[in-house]
């Protein structure tokens, strides 16, 4: 069972997923005879850290000592965290964390923390959708997801942003204390009780096809032609090329498949579609070459692990989704 639970801070946090730790495991429900976990908030100094909106101070009233008997370290986001280096007293506590058998869990951004502790290099992770090429760049040796909540490796879970963080703390306390006390705190912080890990982020990522030196011109046809039917043999027609020529050429300038590409920039027009316009779903799975409204919830499902309603009703509500 989970007992120990310590949060390592730094100047500019974020407040809300400093919040979210202190939701999840830093309030006494034992009124409803749920677990009470030793909860502490600590950093480098005790003193008081500024938070990231800079309208209040967080006081921190533990050093970094305090991580050496936790269960569980949690790292919250902090400011420029793409850019900044962080203080090695506080990356070898993490290491030494993990070598005792504690479990590292970062929310959004905080996952910057564990890759200069080395403790991405060669696992699985993820981070907020705007931050992963950053952390891919700084971190090579980390398997990075970008598209899930939450990813669990081993002793390492790393989350995506924001509310994901939530998702990626009632997991931990799924798996320590079972399901019954983590859907009691989810009824009390009237969250949804479980959204596994592999369910994608909504991202806002447009087409792009800067780079591309030798298909350039034949992707700016096919993000125009997407309901079209689009094959590897048509596509090299249009570039000059043999297929065999043109699917090697697209992987190197890509870095993914022509089918997978294809699949990717329908299921973002399809968003799109979705979130700005009254088409029927019949209507959407047509423009953005799908054809029948169950491709494209076939693909939807597979893609974002939602449906096109259910996609509508979050980003428009139940009255404009029906």
């Amino acid at each position: 069972m989970l007992k120990n639970v310590a949060v390592a801070l730094v100047d500019g946090v974020n407040p809300f997923e400093l919040g979210v730790l202190c939701e999840v495991f830093g309030i006494d429900r034992s009124d409803q005879g749920l677990p009470v976990y030793d909860f502490a908030v600590c950093g480098i100094e005790q003193r008081e850290l500024s938070s990231r909106s800079g309208a209040f101070t967080i006081n921190v009233p533990h050093g970094l000592d305090r991580l050496e008997e936790a269960d569980l370290i949690c790292v919250p986001a902090d400011q420029h965290c793409e850019s900044r280096t962080y203080p090695e007293p506080l990356l070898a506590a993490l290491r030494r964390g993990v070598e005792r058998g504690a479990r590292v869990l970062s929310v959004c951004s905080g996952a910057f923390v564990l890759g200069a502790a080395g403790l991405l290099d060669g696992r699985r992770c993820t981070t907020h959708w705007r931050h992963v090429d950053e952390l891919a760049r700084r971190f090579p040796l980390a398997r990075l997801e970008p598209d899930v909540l939450y990813v669990d490796e081993g002793p390492v879970i790393t989350s995506a942003g924001t509310a994901a963080g939530i998702d990626a703390c009632l997991h931990v306390v799924r798996q320590e204390d079972g399901p019954e006390v983590a859907n009691a705190i989810a009824r009390r912080m009237v969250v949804p009780p479980h959204r596994d890990g592999g369910q994608a982020q909504y991202i806002e990522r447009p087409v792009t096809t800067g780079g591309c030196d030798t298909v350039g011109e034949v992707l700016a046809w096919m993000e125009r032609n997407l309901e079209q039917e689009l094959t590897v043999e048509q596509l090299a027609a249009r570039a000059h090329m043999s297929p065999r020529t043109f699917a090697r050429r697209f992987q190197q300038e890509t870095g993914t498949t022509p089918y997978r590409w294809v699949l990717r920039q329908r299921v973002l027009l399809a968003q799109q579609l979705l979130e700005a316009t009254d088409e029927t779903v019949d209507a959407v799975a047509g423009r953005s070459g799908f054809g029948t409204a169950a491709g494209l919830r076939h693909h939807f499902l597979r893609t974002l692990g939602t449906t096109p309603h259910a996609y509508r009703r979050t980003f428009r509500g139940p009255a404009r989704a029906a």
